[in-house]
């Protein structure tokens, strides 16, 4: 074996822990693929563990680790954003290379914390920030490198798929379901990242960024989560041919790209509408490779460490090699990344599910239809269900593809007919074969 490659590893959770346990367990094989003895100097924690080997250094003092002369690559795992962005910019500052899982402090931090570690000659990994143990990122950045990415939907919250599987497989409410996933430590206390679509809107800003050479632009993903999908939504798309998910969405356009997160009509053919629980999955369809489905599991202290020593290996490389060759950290030279403009929410361009609640009066079909075709809509299917005992009707549209500032028009117009008795409900519909 060559020289040995140390690490310090901030932060004991779940994943630092796994992170430790990984390397113990494949100690042996980790050094025959890396060609090197790979240790554990330091780790980063506020309470003494135990478990932990004793000849690796315990400390809560992050910024003495991240700048010891005995640590290579600093791995970053304790989340949040304000500590970890300063404990990653002291070691980057330090010529340490970085690994990380934290794509909150990439989606706020990331074009900063990049240049930064460009000017000081280290790279900055994050496999695991998105999707777990997929590697997606590696995916997009290097085996796709020669492809013209058109467009990539992915599942890329646990949590959310959880809750969108039970509401379709076994026609339970949503607030039943994120109560079980809380039980079952799916989601926080506090779910609001999850079901909100916050955690998504992160993973999607980066993931963006290494599909179509753009700097990383959270503030402009448009964000919805799933707490307004109802169980009787669910029903309706499944009688139609679709399953709802949860899904980000980054879209090439002619005048710009799209960035999105919302519940979403799929059909129930396609492979991405059959990942069910808490799995995540990545399609991305570029040319002149077609289209290509990345599945396994998003979160958990086994799928998350493995992506975190995946990109330790990667960077043993290039700490080692004669001559480094950096794959760069956005996929695209820094010098030649695209400031193409995000199209706004009232610009994108989708297909639509709509649910009326009616009185059960003659002309009401006509009236809404007639507003649809004014606003340059074209109906693509239409559901009218039996009245209910109180005298209302679910009506049931499906939309072809038009501009959203189109469809807001039209929902506002429809929206003011005496017959319509409820908000209109809309959720967004894509074909994913286009």
């Amino acid at each position: 074996m060559n020289k040995s490659i140390n690490l310090a590893v901030l932060g004991l959770g779940t994943v630092g822990t796994g992170v430790v346990n990984l390397l113990k367990d494949n100690t042996e094989e980790l050094a025959r693929r890396s060609g090197h003895i790979i240790n554990i100097t330091h780790v980063g924690t506020r309470r003494h563990r135990t478990d932990i080997d004793p000849a690796i250094n315990q400390s809560d003092d992050l910024l003495a680790i991240a700048a010891a002369d005995d640590v290579d690559i600093v791995i970053e795992v304790i989340g949040g954003t304000d500590v970890a962005k300063e404990v990653i910019m002291h070691a980057i500052r330090h010529k340490k290379h970085v690994v990380t899982a934290n794509k909150a402090l990439l989606a706020k931090y990331g074009n900063e914390i990049f240049a930064l570690a460009d000017e000081n000659g280290v790279q900055v990994r994050y496999e695991a920030a998105v999707a777990g143990g997929i590697p997606i990122i590696k995916a997009i950045r290097e085996a796709l490198a020669a492809n013209k990415i058109d467009w990539l939907a992915g599942i890329i919250n646990g949590t959310g798929n959880f809750i969108m599987t039970e509401m379709q497989t076994k026609n339970r409410k949503f607030g039943e379901v994120l109560a079980e996933a809380q039980a079952l430590g799916y989601a926080e206390a506090d779910p609001t990242f999850d079901v909100e679509g916050i955690d998504a809107a992160h993973k999607l800003s980066l993931l963006a960024s290494i599909a179509f050479g753009i700097p990383i632009q959270f503030d402009k993903v448009y964000c919805e989560g799933i707490t307004k999908v109802s169980l009787q939504d669910v029903v309706y798309a499944n009688e139609l041919g679709y399953n709802i998910k949860h899904l980000g969405l980054a879209i090439r356009r002619e005048h710009g790209f799209e960035l999105r997160v919302h519940p979403t009509l799929i059909p129930n053919t396609t492979l991405l509408a059959n990942v069910h629980g808490v799995k995540n999955a990545v399609m991305v369809d570029a040319h002149p490779l077609g289209q290509s489905l990345y599945y396994g599991d998003g979160a958990g202290a086994g799928a998350t460490a493995s992506a975190v020593m995946a990109d330790v290996m990667d960077l043993i490389y290039v700490i080692t090699a004669a001559t480094p060759s950096d794959v760069p950290h956005l996929a695209f030279v820094p010098e030649e990344l695209s400031d193409t403009r995000i199209l706004p929410s009232d610009e994108m361009t989708c297909g639509y599910y709509l649910r009326l609640t009616v009185k059960d009066e003659l002309g009401v079909l006509a009236d809404a239809t007639r507003i649809l075709s004014d606003n340059g809509i074209n109906i693509d299917a239409i559901l009218q269900r039996d009245a209910h005992k109180s005298g209302l009707v679910p009506v049931i549209i499906l939309t072809l593809p038009v501009l959203e500032k189109q469809m807001n028009a039209a929902i506002k117009q429809i929206q003011q007919l005496s017959c319509v008795t409820e908000p209109v409900v809309r959720i967004r519909l894509e074909s994913l074969d286009e």
